[in-house]
C-alpha cells in the first residue's frame, strides 16, 4: 500500500493554470519561438513506393532566389546512429514508402523552400511494391514481443477441444482501417546548431523532450548534454508525437546546413499523413465458447496487423482479451504483415482501441447467441483475479461501472428484440462495451526549490499537450509540499529539467506526479516547513512494490444510442455516456474533459475515419480534412461522463490511475452494438458508413 496524499488540492476542479495564457494566444508553441531572421525548411518526398534513387537534379532549385542549402542523398552528412532506419534519413537513395523524406530544401522564406523543393527533379528505378494488409500474405510472421514488451501469443488450457464442446460458439472476422493522429497543431520543430559550441538547441512539437534529446543524440553521435530540446507548449499529439519521427532529425540537419541560423520546420497536414505514425490497420478473428448459461469455456483472439519493412512496429491488439473475461481456455496470437509503407506507432490507446472493438463485439454477439443481456452476460464472467497473472486485482469495478451505467442511460426500460424500435424514418437502437486500459508509471525524476517569500517551484520534464499536465502537476506538489496552491509553480517541458517519461500511456500524472511526491517529502525533511531561500531537493519516483503484487487496471463501461435512416442508411449518436473507475480523480474539470475527448475520438473512429491507400501508388490519398473524415460538432449528440468515487492504494502516492485513453476504448464497440440492436444487421468492420444498411 502506498503512503496517499491527503486530498485538498488533489480533487479541486481548478480551472487552468496556463487557460488564459491559451484562450489569447500567448501561449507560444515550437513554431512560434520568437527568432529575428528564421531559415526554412521544406522536405521532398518519394513519389515511388518503393525503388533506388538513380539520379537528383538540384540546380533549379538552388537557383531560386533566397535558397541556402539543398540537402539530398549524395550531399548530406553521415548520420552515426542508422540503427533506427525510420531516422537515418538521407543516407542512402533506397526508396521504402511513398512520401519518404529523400531531400530538402532550406531558404530564406517558407515559400521559397517549398516552390524550390517542387523544381528538384528525381529519376528512379522503381520495384515492385505491396502496400496492402491481407492475411494471406505469405511474408506474415510472428514479432518477438508487442508493444511496449507483452508477449506476442499466450495459450492457456484446450481452446479447440473447449469451443467443439460449446453449447454457443461465435466465430467472426473484425477489421478496423489505417487511421492517422490529427492534432490541431501538426509536427513543427525548430532548430539552432551552434558550431563553435557544438550544441543543438530544439524546440520541438513533441511529447517526450529527453525521448527527443536521447534519439538525437544516438543518430547525430553527440553527448546528450550537447542537445537541448523545449517543448513548452503542444497542441495535441495523440500519440504521433509520443516518439520522434524523421521531420525532427531533418529539421537538426537543415540547422547543420546552416550554423549559427534558425531553421524553422512545420509539417503540412497533408505530409502528416506520410512519416509521422499512424495506427496500423488490423484483422481480427474472435472464437468465443460458451454454456448454456453464458459462462466463457474458451476465447481465441488472432490478429493480423502490419508494420514497415524499414523498422517493426507491433501493436499490442489482443492484449487486452487477455485479462478482461473469466475462461480456463484462451489463446492470443499476433502476426505482422512486412509492407512497403510508412512506420505504424502509437496512436490513442493503441492495441486496446482496436482490439477491444473485435472482442465487445463478439461478446455482443455471444450475448445475442445465448439470448442473455449483454450487460449480464458481462457480469457473469467477471474474473475474481487477473485471467493471466493470476494476481489479485488492485481494483476492478468493472460491474459497478456496468450497473451504475446501465441506472444512468435507461437500459432496463430498452426492448432487447433488434430492430424493434422506430422514430419517424429513424431506426433507434441502444448498445453496450466494456473499456479497460493498463496502469503506467514510467521512470522520472524531480526536484523541488524554495524561491523564498512562500514560493515553491516544482521541476520534472513533463509535457502538457493540451490535457492540464501544468495544473494537476501544480495540485500534486501542494498537496505534497502542504501549502496552498497559490504557493506552486511548475517548471515543465525542457530536457534540461530532470528526467520527465514521455506524455502517453496514460502515464504521465502517475510517473511525474509521483516523482514530485518523493522530492516534496525528501525536501520537508531535509529543509523542514522553514527552509531557507534557495533550498533544493531533487529525488527519483520510487519503486512501487505493490506493481509486482496486484494486477493494474482502469475499467469503464460504455453506452450509446444510435439512430440510422430507414432510406438513406445515415448514422447518427445521439447519446453516449461512459463510466469509468480509474482512482482518485486529481482534477474533475480536466477529467471530464479527457473522458469527453476520447469519447469523441471513440465516435470518429466509429463512424468516419479511415486511411485509404491506392494500392497502384503506395500512397494515403485521403490527405486532408476533407477527406479523411473526423467527427465535428454537429456529428457529436448528448455525451456525459461519470466515474466512481474511488482512491486506488495500490498505485502511486495520489492514489490515482490514468484517464487519457480509456475514454476512446469500448466506444466504437458500444456504437456498432447498438446499430445491431437498431437494424439486426451485425457491424463487424469499421467505420459504420451509411452503404453498410443500404
Amino acid at each position: 500500500m502506498t503512503d496517499l496524499l491527503p486530498a485538498e488540492a488533489i480533487g479541486m476542479a481548478a480551472e487552468r493554470i496556463d487557460g488564459r495564457s491559451k484562450v489569447t494566444g500567448s501561449a507560444p508553441y515550437a513554431y512560434e519561438y520568437p527568432a529575428g531572421n528564421p531559415a526554412f525548411a521544406y522536405p521532398l518526398q518519394a513519389t515511388v513506393a518503393r525503388g533506388v534513387i538513380r539520379s537528383v537534379s538540384t540546380a533549379a532549385a538552388e537557383a531560386v532566389p533566397g535558397v541556402i542549402a539543398v540537402l539530398t542523398p549524395d550531399r548530406s552528412p553521415e548520420l552515426t546512429g542508422q540503427d533506427d532506419q525510420e531516422l537515418a534519413i538521407l543516407q542512402s537513395g533506397n526508396v521504402a514508402f511513398r512520401g519518404q523524406i529523400i531531400g530538402a530544401v532550406i531558404a530564406e522564406s517558407p515559400e521559397a523552400a517549398r516552390h524550390a523543393t517542387g523544381l528538384i527533379g528525381v529519376a528512379y528505378d522503381e520495384l515492385d511494391h505491396n502496400v496492402l494488409l491481407d492475411q494471406e500474405n505469405p511474408e506474415l510472421y510472428a514479432p518477438e514481443k508487442v508493444n511496449p514488451a507483452y508477449d506476442t501469443d499466450t495459450s492457456e488450457g484446450d481452446v479447440e477441444a473447449a469451443l467443439a464442446a460449446a453449447a454457443v460458439t461465435v466465430d467472426a472476422t473484425y477489421t478496423t482501417p489505417a487511421e492517422h493522429n490529427s492534432p490541431m497543431e501538426p509536427h513543427t520543430t525548430v532548430a539552432l546548431w551552434d558550431d563553435a559550441a557544438q550544441r543543438l538547441t530544439l524546440w520541438d512539437s513533441t511529447q517526450g523532450a529527453h525521448n527527443v534529446r536521447s534519439a538525437l543524440a544516438t543518430v547525430f553521435g553527440l553527448e546528450p548534454e550537447q542537445i537541448q530540446v523545449i517543448a513548452d507548449y503542444v497542441g495535441g499529439g495523440f500519440g504521433s508525437k509520443g516518439m520522434p519521427h524523421a521531420p525532427v532529425v531533418l529539421a537538426a540537419m537543415a540547422a547543420r546546413a546552416a550554423p549559427g541560423r534558425i531553421v524553422k520546420l512545420a509539417v503540412t497536414r497533408q505530409q502528416m499523413f506520410a512519416f509521422t505514425g499512424y495506427r496500423t490497420p488490423t484483422i481480427q478473428r474472435l472464437r468465443l465458447g460458451a454454456d448454456g448459461d453464458g459462462h466463457i469455456t474458451a476465447i481465441d483472439h488472432s490478429v493480423v496487423e502490419q508494420t514497415s519493412r524499414i523498422k517493426e512496429f507491433a501493436e499490442q491488439t489482443a492484449v487486452a482479451t487477455r485479462i478482461m473475461y473469466a475462461s480456463p481456455n484462451r489463446r492470443t496470437s499476433h502476426r505482422l504483415a512486412p509492407l512497403d509503407v510508412p512506420v505504424p506507432s502509437w496512436m490513442r490507446a493503441p492495441g486496446e482501441q482496436p482490439g477491444m472493438f473485435a472482442l465487445e463485439v463478439a461478446m455482443d454477439e455471444l450475448a445475442a447467441a445465448c439470448g442473455i443481456d449483454p450487460v449480464e452476460l458481462r457480469i457473469r464472467n467477471e474474473p475474481g483475479t487477473d485471467p493471466e497473472s493470476g494476481k489479485p486485482w488492485a481494483q476492478r469495478h468493472l460491474v459497478a461501472c456496468l450497473r451504475e451505467g446501465a441506472r444512468r442511460f435507461g437500459w432496463p426500460q430498452r426492448n432487447p428484440r433488434p430492430a424493434g424500435q422506430r422514430s419517424g424514418d429513424w431506426l433507434v437502437g441502444t448498445g453496450v462495451a466494456s473499456s479497460t486500459y493498463p496502469y503506467f508509471a514510467q521512470p522520472s525524476s524531480a526536484e523541488i526549490r524554495y524561491r523564498g517569500d512562500r514560493a515553491y517551484v516544482a521541476r520534472v520534464d513533463a509535457t502538457d499537450i493540451g490535457t492540464g499536465a501544468r495544473t494537476v502537476l501544480t495540485q500534486i506538489a501542494a498537496d505534497a509540499l502542504k501549502v496552498p496552491l497559490s504557493a506552486v509553480t511548475v517548471e515543465i517541458g525542457n530536457s534540461a529539467l530532470p528526467t520527465g517519461s514521455v506524455a502517453g500511456g496514460s502515464g504521465g500524472t502517475s510517473s511525474w506526479g509521483s516523482a514530485i511526491t518523493a522530492a516534496a517529502r525528501q525536501f520537508r525533511d531535509e529543509h523542514g516547513t522553514s527552509p531557507a531561500a534557495g533550498a533544493s531537493t531533487a529525488a527519483d519516483m520510487p519503486d512501487n512494490p505493490d506493481s509486482k503484487t496486484y494486477a493494474m487496471h482502469s475499467f469503464g463501461a460504455q453506452f450509446a444510442e444510435v439512430a440510422i435512416n430507414s432510406d438513406t442508411g445515415e448514422v447518427r449518436v445521439p447519446r453516449m455516456l461512459g463510466v469509468f473507475s480509474a482512482g482518485r480523480i486529481i482534477n474533475p474539470r480536466l477529467a471530464r474533459s479527457q473522458f469527453i475527448g476520447g469519447m469523441t475520438m471513440g465516435l470518429s473512429a466509429a463512424l468516419f475515419e479511415q486511411s485509404v491507400v491506392d494500392p497502384r501508388f503506395g500512397h494515403v490519398v485521403t490527405q486532408n480534412f476533407a477527406d479523411y473524415h473526423i467527427a465535428s460538432n454537429a456529428d457529436i449528440g448528448a455525451i456525459d461522463v461519470a466515474w466512481l468515487d474511488e482512491t486506488d492504494e495500490h498505485s502511486n502516492p495520489m492514489g490515482s490511475r490514468g484517464i487519457g485513453e480509456i475514454g476512446i476504448v469500448g466506444a466504437a464497440a458500444a456504437i456498432a452494438n447498438a446499430a445491431y440492436h437498431a437494424t439486426g444487421i451485425r457491424m463487424r468492420d469499421l467505420p459504420i458508413t451509411a452503404d453498410r444498411f443500404l
